[in-house]
Order: C-alpha cells, then structure tokens, then sequence
C-alpha cells in the first residue's frame, strides 16, 4: 500500500526536525516501512497496519507540538514507550521508588531527581525552553538543574554548556582580581564546580572547560553574545537587577535551553529593592515555554539542621516586618 500524507496544521520543520532530524528518529520505530518526506508531505510504502500506525503516531506527535514551543527527542521516544522500544538517549528514567534518574555521574553515582519539585523540574526541562527555579538554600535547584545541562551535553542534545552567576562582592569589576578570567571567577563559581566534578571526572571537566565546550562566563560578560545549540544557567539571579536579567534572558539563541535558580530571601545586593528575580518572573511567567518551578522548605535535600535554620530566620524577618 502506498499512502501520502499532508502535513497541513503546522510548519513542516517543527515535526520533521531540522534536516529531518526528528524524522530519521520518528521513522527508525517502523523498519517495516518505506518512509520518505519531502516539502510537507509524507510518502510512505508498506503494510496496512504498519502505515495506520505510522498515521496515528505522527498524529499524537502534532498534538504534542500544539502544546509545547519546540519537539525534541525526548517527545519522539515517549510516543514508543508502551512499545517498549524505548532508548536509553534522551530519556528521563523511573526505576522502582520513582525517582527520576537524571545522570550517572563520575564514580557511577545516579543521580536522581528525589523531591517533588526536583522531579518538576526535570518534567519541565522537556516542555519548556527556559526554567526559573526559586527557593530556599538546599533544595537542589542548582544541582538537579546542572544535572540536567551534563544530561543534555552527554546526549548531543547541545553543542555547549555555560554557567554564569553575579559576581556581586566585586562589583563585576573582575579586573582588579588577579589571574585569568577563570581564576577571578572561581570564588564565585565554586558550587558550580563542585556540582560539575560530581557528575563529570575532574580530567574529562578540565578538557572540556580547555576546549570551550564548558564555559564560564561572568554575568558583566554575556552581553552582545547570542546563544545558539547551548544550554546556560545563571545561578543566584536573585542578585541581578532587572534590566541585568533582561539582558541575559534575551542572550537565547536557537535550540538554546536556560533555567536561572536564586533566592529570593537571599539578595546580596546593597538595596535589596534592586533585585529584578522577581519582577523579571512575574513579567514573563504566563509566556508559553516558560516554566516557573518554586521549591520549599519541603524541598531540602542538605543536613536536617538547615531546614530548621531557614525557618528560624524567615521568623525573624516577619517579626522585623510587623515592627
């Protein structure tokens, strides 16, 4: 049986892929089948059932892409996964307990997605081009969020991955610290590091960073650069202004991913009305593609100690309020 198929709702590329990427991955499920595309139409050669499949599949891949900014992989694989056929490239795993295994890092440790709003993120991460995650100091946001990037670099997902935080005990004035740009970044950068090396071996890292395809750039430094095939975190945003995070948001290439995790209750700055974390949220927050993840003190994966820390301090800060 031969049959075609027009492709007439959306723009063929956003199902087919860039030079039929998701296409070769789409029709790779059904070895059975002749299946060839050109312009937006579909040819295809074989069996009934195997082309009434064929249609239902690419019908519920459509229906994905009405709700989401962009299809990857990711959105290809799941539409099998009843079938069993599943890869390993891509796919976000849930092994008995639930927890979504993210990565394997760099002695065989998994790491997981433990807590509800880690696990959104993670969820999030494949229906969204950008992620804010807000909370409290412990809960992960950081770590899962780099989880992800190394996920994502590993997979071929993208060609680069940048880590950017505000350097806000130096102004951004890098150049009266000595060393190179990676030295003068270091101090403000190390949780990034220690991140890196759980999931990276330190040699692998040390290649990567040399290489360019791991990169750190000063917030003060991002301007003027536009980020295609990347994916870029920004760490503490509650310590940029509003129009710092502008600036930043506004770097997103194509195929780019970014999420930016901060605290709101723990702005650095000298004014703290100065912060645009908030404000930068609740003016894109409702923009499709988008995601707004807020973890809570529920969310805290560090020593029992630090949950009881954050309460005592957030009482503190109401009692000065009602003052």
């Amino acid at each position: 049986m031969n049959k075609t198929i027009t492709l007439t709702e959306v723009d063929p590329i956003e199902i087919l892929g860039v030079n039929n990427k998701l296409f070769d991955q789409f029709r790779s499920y059904f070895p059975a089948l002749k299946a060839t595309s050109r312009g937006n139409e579909i040819f295809l050669m074989g069996a009934d059932d195997q082309i009434a499949l064929f249609e239902e599949k690419l019908a519920q891949l459509i229906q994905k892409k009405m709700t989401r900014m962009r299809l990857n992989s990711y959105d290809v694989e799941s539409l099998f996964e009843e079938n069993g056929r599943s890869s390993e490239i891509g796919r976000v795993e849930m092994p008995d307990g639930g927890d979504y295994v993210i990565v394997y890092g760099a002695d065989g440790k998994c790491v997981k997605a433990r807590t509800p709003n880690q696990k959104r993120l993670v969820k999030d991460y494949y229906d969204n081009d950008l992620i804010f995650a807000l909370g409290p100091a412990g809960t992960g946001k950081t770590y899962t969020a780099i989880a992800l990037a190394v996920r994502a670099l590993k997979n071929r997902e993208v060609k680069r991955l940048i880590l950017t935080r505000p350097a806000v005990e130096a102004g951004e004035r890098l150049g009266f610290l000595p060393g190179d740009l990676k030295e003068k970044l270091d101090p403000y950068l190390q949780p990034l590091y220690d991140a890196l090396l759980d999931m990276i071996p330190a040699k692998k890292l040390q290649s990567l960073m040399e290489d360019g395809t791991i990169q750190i750039a000063p917030l003060a430094y991002m301007r003027g650069r536009t980020l295609d095939k990347a994916f870029v975190i920004l760490d503490e945003a509650q310590n940029t202004s509003l129009s710092q995070l502008k600036m930043f948001l506004t770097r997103m290439g194509n195929d780019a991913k970014f999420i930016v995790t901060g605290d709101a209750t723990q702005i650095d700055l000298p004014n703290r009305a100065d912060s645009g974390l908030l404000k930068g949220v609740e003016l894109v927050r409702d923009i499709r593609g988008i995601s707004v993840v807020n973890f809570t003190k529920e969310d805290i994966v560090r020593h029992p100690l630090v949950t009881r820390i954050i309460e005592a301090f957030d009482k503190k800060e109401k009692e000065e309020k009602h003052l």
